[in-house]
C-alpha cells in the first residue's frame, strides 16, 4: 500500500520483455495472426484473417436474407391475423346494429 493515499500503486511485478530474436519454441517474435488453442486432441491452429470484400458482401447478403425472412414472418403474422380481427370488428358493428332494435 502506498504510503500517502495521493500516489498510485506500483506494480507488484514486473513484465517479462522478450527479445526480438528469441521467442517461444524458436520462433520469431512477436507471432504470426494465429494462435493455438488445446483441446482433448492436442493443440490446435486458430487462423485469425481480415475479412476481404467477397466474405463482406456474402455476409451482408446473409444477414438481408435473415431480415428478409423475419420480416415476411411477421407480415404473414399480421395477414394471417386479420380476417379474425376483421370477424370480431363486423360481429361487433352486427350486435351493436342489431342492441339498437
Amino acid at each position: 500500500m502506498p504510503a500517502h493515499s495521493d500516489e498510485p500503486e506500483r506494480p507488484r511485478y514486473e513484465p517479462e520483455i522478450l527479445p526480438p530474436d528469441r521467442g517461444r519454441n524458436g520462433q520469431n517474435w512477436p507471432p504470426p495472426p494465429y494462435g493455438y488453442t488445446a483441446g482433448p486432441q492436442g493443440s490446435q491452429r486458430i487462423f485469425i484473417t481480415r475479412i476481404g470484400p467477397l466474405g463482406f458482401g456474402l455476409a451482408t447478403l446473409v444477414v438481408g436474407l435473415f431480415a428478409v425472412v423475419l420480416l415476411l414472418l411477421l407480415i404473414s403474422t399480421a395477414l394471417i391475423w386479420l380476417p379474425f380481427v376483421a370477424a370480431i370488428v363486423i360481429l361487433g358493428a352486427v350486435v351493436g346494429a342489431l342492441r339498437r332494435l
